[in-house]
């Protein structure tokens, strides 16, 4: 008899992740990238259609 298990095996569990309590610094800068990233996202939409042969009307 072959002692090798068919099969496929089990990941083991990780362990839960603990909460990290967020102070006001870590408040304040979730909030900048969040504007940067609105801007960026603006910045995008106004950019989209202007190629190297768009005209200025």
């Amino acid at each position: 008899m072959s002692s090798c298990q068919g099969g496929r095996k089990q990941p083991l569990k990780q362990p839960k992740k603990q909460t990290k309590e967020m102070d006001e610094e870590d408040k304040a800068y979730q909030a900048e990238t969040k504007r940067g990233a609105e801007e960026l996202e603006d910045l995008k939409a106004k950019a989209t259609g202007m190629g190297p042969g768009h005209r200025w009307n």
